[in-house]
C-alpha cells in the first residue's frame, strides 16, 4: 500500500501558482480551505488527496 504524501503549505501555494500565501492563509481563517492537520510542533500538513479532493469541489463550483 502506498503512503500519503504530506504536503506543507508552501507546497500546496506553489501548485496553485497565482495565489499567494496571505490569500491561502485567509481562506483558511474563512473555512475555505482544504482540511489540514496540525503537528504537534505546529506545523501545518495537507493530504495530497484531500488538497486534491478540495481542488475537485472547486472546479465543480465553477
Amino acid at each position: 500500500m502506498a503512503r500519503e504524501e504530506w504536503l506543507t503549505i508552501p507546497e500546496v501555494v506553489q501548485e496553485l501558482h497565482d495565489v499567494s500565501l496571505s490569500t491561502f492563509y485567509r481562506w483558511r481563517q474563512l473555512g475555505k480551505g482544504p482540511k489540514a492537520i496540525k503537528l504537534p510542533n505546529g506545523a501545518v500538513r495537507i493530504r495530497r488527496s484531500e488538497f486534491q479532493r478540495w481542488i475537485a469541489t472547486l472546479e465543480e463550483a465553477a
